[in-house]
C-alpha cells in the first residue's frame, strides 16, 4: 500500500526542504545550499545576481563575502554544471567529475563529433593556455596572451576562441573558476584548486544515478521520475527507471499517492525518499509555519515550469527575450511565495546610481488574498529585499492591484 498524501502536503514538504517556510530559520548557508544540491548562476543582475537573491529569500540579509569564503577560499563549493552552470559542492565532486571525464560524450552526435574536432584541430591553443595557468594562473581571459591571427574567431560562436576552450577546459574539469570580479571569471587549474579532502572516488552510471536521485528527491520532497530527471543534474541519470527500482526495493525510496478532493489524484508514480518520511509524517500533523518571500526567476522552487504548474497551479516563464512591448508581466520577475501558494508577481529595478528599488509593477493572482496582513507581508518582504541590495528607498508605479494598493503607503 502506497502512503497517500494531499497536494497541499506534498507543497509544503517541497517548500520546507526548500528552505522557504517559517520552520528552517538560522540554518547554516553552506546546508541551505548542500540541501538544495545547487545555486544556478546567470548574469542577469537587473536587482541581484540570481544566487544572491536565491540565498537571501532564505537566509535573510546575509553576507555576501561569507559565499565568496565558501567558493573562493574554503574551496567547499566550486562553479560548475548541474540543471544549469551553477555553484555546486565540492563534497559531490564525484558526480561531476562522471560528466567531466566523458565530456564530450562519446555518443557520436554530430555536436560531440565537431567538438572533439575543433579541440584536435586547435590542440596547440589549449596546451598553451594549460602552460599560462600552470605558470601564472590564477588569471582572467584577457590576461592571457593569445594569437588572434592563429586562432582567430570562429564563426557562430558569441565568443573568441580562446573564451571557447576555456570553458571546453572547464567542463572538462581541467581548469575552474579561481574567483571572479564582478561577472569576470578568474581561471586556475583545477589541480591546485581543489582542496585536499575532495572526494575522488569515480562512480560508475549506477552508483551516480542513485546519488543524484537521492540528491533530487531529497530537495523535491515527492517527485516522479519526470520532475527528479529535470532536477539537479538536469537529464545526467543514467538508466533512471531501473535505478528507481532496485532504490525502491532497497526501502531508500517509497511509492506515494497525492490525491485531495480538488485535484484528484495526480498521474504518474511518485516517490519520496525514506529520510523525508519523518517530515511529512510531521506536517500531516499539523507541523507547518507559513512566510510571505519573493523568488528569483531561476529558484529551485520554480526551475522546473512544468512542476510549478501541476503543484502550485502557477503559470510562469520568463520574458527576458520577449519584446517590451509583448511581455505579459515584466523583464525580471520575482514570484511572491506565500506559505505554500505562489499568489502574484513583482516587476523591479534597481537603481544602484540612486540607491532606489523601483517596482514597475505588482500582479496578484486570481483568488490571491487581500487582508491587510498579506498585504503588509509583501511590503515588508518588497522592503527587505531593498535593504538587502543597499537601496534606500522603494518606489510603486501605477500598477499595483486595487486590492493590494496598500503597499505604496
Amino acid at each position: 500500500m502506497s502512503r497517500t498524501l494531499t497536494l497541499q502536503d506534498a507543497r509544503r514538504l517541497f517548500i520546507i526542504r526548500q528552505h522557504l517556510s517559517g520552520l528552517t530559520d538560522g540554518t547554516p548557508m553552506l546546508d541551505v545550499i548542500r540541501d538544495l544540491g545547487c545555486l544556478q548562476l546567470d548574469p542577469i543582475s537587473v536587482v541581484a545576481r540570481s544566487h544572491q537573491i536565491v540565498l537571501w529569500s532564505r537566509l535573510g540579509n546575509y553576507d555576501l563575502a561569507e559565499l565568496d569564503r565558501l567558493l573562493y577560499e574554503e574551496r567547499a563549493l566550486f562553479e560548475y554544471w548541474a540543471h544549469a552552470a551553477s555553484i555546486v559542492l565540492t563534497e559531490h565532486y564525484p558526480l561531476h567529475h562522471h560528466m567531466m571525464r566523458d565530456y564530450p560524450s562519446k555518443n557520436g552526435s554530430a555536436w560531440s563529433k565537431r567538438t572533439l574536432e575543433w579541440v584536435e584541430e586547435n590542440s596547440d591553443m589549449r596546451d598553451h593556455l594549460m602552460e599560462r595557468l600552470r605558470a601564472d594562473g590564477p588569471l582572467f581571459s584577457r590576461e592571457i596572451d593569445y594569437d588572434a591571427g592563429k586562432w582567430g574567431t570562429e564563426k557562430g560562436w558569441s565568443g573568441s576562441n580562446l573564451n571557447r576552450m576555456l570553458d571546453f577546459l572547464w567542463t572538462r574539469g581541467e581548469v575552474m573558476v579561481a574567483g571572479r570580479s564582478g561577472v569576470q571569471r578568474a581561471w586556475d587549474i583545477s589541480e591546485r584548486l581543489l582542496p585536499d579532502w575532495t572526494p575522488r572516488h569515480t562512480l560508475d552510471d549506477d552508483a551516480l544515478c542513485q546519488q543524484a536521485i537521492s540528491t533530487s528527491l531529497m530537495a523535491l520532497g515527492v517527485a516522479p521520475d519526470k520532475h527528479i530527471k529535470r532536477h539537479f543534474l538536469r537529464g545526467r541519470y543514467p538508466n533512471l527507471s531501473h535505478n528507481l527500482g532496485y532504490m525502491l526495493k532497497n526501502g531508500e525510496i517509497e511509492r506515494v499517492d497525492i490525491s485531495d478532493d480538488e485535484h484528484g489524484t495526480l498521474p504518474g508514480t511518485w516517490y519520496i525518499h525514506k529520510d523525508n518520511i519523518p517530515l511529512l509524517e510531521q506536517i500531516q500533523a499539523g507541523t507547518w509555519q507559513p512566510r510571505t518571500m519573493l523568488l528569483s526567476p531561476f529558484d529551485n522552487l520554480i526551475c522546473d515550469r512544468e512542476r510549478t504548474e501541476q503543484m502550485f497551479d502557477f503559470f510562469f516563464r520568463i520574458e527576458i527575450y520577449v519584446p517590451k512591448e509583448k511581455r505579459q508581466y515584466g523583464y525580471y520577475v520575482l514570484p511572491i511565495l506565500q506559505g505554500d501558494r505562489l499568489i502574484g508577481r513583482i516587476d523591479p529595478k534597481l537603481d544602484r546610481k540612486k540607491k532606489v528599488l523601483n517596482i514597475n509593477a505588482v500582479h496578484q493572482e486570481d483568488g490571491a488574498p487581500d487582508d491587510a496582513q498579506t498585504v503588509e507581508e509583501i511590503k515588508t518582504s518588497i522592503y527587505d529585499l531593498a535593504e538587502f541590495l543597499g537601496a534606500e528607498k522603494v518606489n510603486f508605479s501605477k500598477q499595483v492591484p486595487d486590492e493590494w494598493s496598500a503597499l505604496r503607503s
